[in-house]
């Protein structure tokens, strides 16, 4: 062991980044531990994140498709009843099969899990719980929690003002939930209660929901969540949310300013984004500090300023995204070995899981034109893609953003079923820097939505085929 510590590597947080960077490092050779405090490994996205609410969006498919009369288009005449506890259920299920994983994964690859909250006493001393660990290297991977909304008590408890967390446990479906915050993961839990019967309202400060997505994108999602019987209250912020038995009563008014009006609801859901977690780990006492946003800043090998410390995900500027952090957590852990690792953080999807799903990976049409390149622009309507045609999924599009004298893809944007997946296609493009040629003209097989992304690109130089 270098210079005489306990470990390698010591890793605060099991999340997406974390356990994956204890993995990687104890692969290549690293005697490595992983401080977690959870009873559970998997971090907020396998424990209360991205893993049960997919579990809650896909279960919630069914039983929309089953009452609102889609399946019934196809042939298959049902009558739904919602068995509420069964859907817990296999959410409960699948989060105890992945995080139980994750504990087998460590024995594998002879991960030490010390459990216990992390807290900083040097830059190679931590203690977790009543154990003191030393390490070489420490690399900071707690991830982020739930953004408070000022002058709003959330209590999942009692299931009037829940946060992402409570909304996954509720134990009936609200009559009217208001969901303040028009994000993604707003849209989507929203979108669960919708679906299982409760009358949504979403309240969001700005004009538009999904900031920083691309703008039509942004536009066709409005309409199709509002056809899809969720109200979109934008341009308006809450200012309080009173509480009395089970309802709950919020103030809103113009986020330009003007009269107040009250909103009253049987589930208010907080949902304004979320905010890195490094309060309690005694950053003070290695002399790290954080930006203004809260965050730990990095260089190129995540290091931070102090020697010896790194830190990835959530807790570093960029998105907060869970394979954001899973390829931060390999890059870190091969950077400490020796070896060279990779992140390109300009190609990295972000996916909205809602039906239809919504993905995006590099420039928007905004942020392209900001670049002052001139771009050419392919678009193709999901409705003339046969497979969606078929399968009565006619909503969206895919939109292939390229530089004009290179034909350099800069940016794909795609509302569809199953756009989570087929964002994989224009992330791996791009990575080997493509032009919207080279997705044009390889071989897309028929029918499958992906054609529609072919289509898209060969609209770039105005020669779509089906439209």
């Amino acid at each position: 062991m270098a210079d005489n510590y306990d470990y390698d590597v010591l890793i605060i947080g099991s999340g997406p980044g974390g356990y994956v960077a204890a993995i990687r490092a104890a692969q290549l050779g690293l005697k490595t531990a992983c401080a977690e405090s959870r009873e559970t490994l998997g971090g907020t996205c396998l424990n209360v994140g991205c893993i049960p609410s997919k579990a809650m969006l896909h279960a919630s498919e069914y039983f929309d498709a089953a009452a609102n009369g889609s399946m019934a288009k196809l042939g298959v005449e049902v009558t739904p009843r919602l068995n509420l506890p069964a859907m817990h259920a296999q959410r409960l299920d699948a989060v105890k099969q992945l995080t139980g994983g994750i504990a087998f994964l460590f024995k594998k690859n002879k991960v030490d899990w010390k459990k216990g909250f992390a807290t900083f006493q040097d830059a190679h001393t931590v203690k977790v719980g009543d154990e003191t660990v030393t390490a070489k290297t420490v690399v900071i991977a707690t991830g982020s929690s739930v953004t408070p909304l000022p002058g709003v008590e959330v209590d999942n408890a009692k299931g009037v003002v829940v946060d992402s967390t409570g909304a996954l446990e509720l134990a009936s479906v609200p009559k009217k939930m208001v969901v303040i915050g028009g994000g993604v993961i707003g849209l989507e839990l929203g979108s669960v209660w919708r679906r299982l019967g409760a009358e949504v309202i979403c309240v969001e400060f700005l004009d538009q929901i999904l900031p920083g997505m691309d703008g039509d994108v942004r536009k066709e999602a409005n309409k199709i969540f509002k056809k899809q019987g969720i109200e979109l209250r934008l341009s308006t912020k809450v200012t309080g949310v009173t509480v009395k038995g089970k309802k709950a009563t919020l103030t809103l008014e113009p986020a330009a300013g003007g009269a107040s009006e009250t909103l009253e609801a049987d589930c208010v859901l907080v949902s304004i984004g979320r905010r890195p977690n490094t309060e309690g780990l005694g950053l003070d006492k290695i002399g790290l500090e954080t930006n203004k946003r809260g965050q730990i800043e990095v260089d190129g090998e995540f290091r931070t300023s102090v020697e010896g410390v790194r830190a990835i995900g959530d807790v570093i500027p960029g998105p907060m995204l869970a394979h954001k952090a899973e390829d931060e957590g390999l890059a870190v852990a091969e950077w400490i070995a020796g070896q060279t690792g990779i992140v390109n953080h300009a190609v990295i999807p972000s996916v909205v899981y809602t039906m239809p799903e919504i993905a995006g990976v590099g420039l928007t049409e905004e942020q392209a034109n900001e670049t002052g390149a001139k771009i050419k622009i392919g678009k193709f309507p999901m409705l003339a893609n046969s497979r969606a045609k078929t399968n009565h999924e006619p909503d969206g599009f895919v939109k292939v953003i390229a530089e004009a004298e290179t034909d350099r893809v800069l940016g794909v944007w795609i509302i569809a079923t199953v756009a989570g997946t087929m964002i994989a296609e224009a992330a791996l493009a791009m990575e080997f820097g493509a032009t919207s040629e080279d997705i044009a003209y390889t071989c897309h097989a028929h029918p499958t939505h992906s054609e529609a992304l072919k289509e898209a690109a060969m609209g770039v130089q105005g020669k779509p085929i089906h439209i």
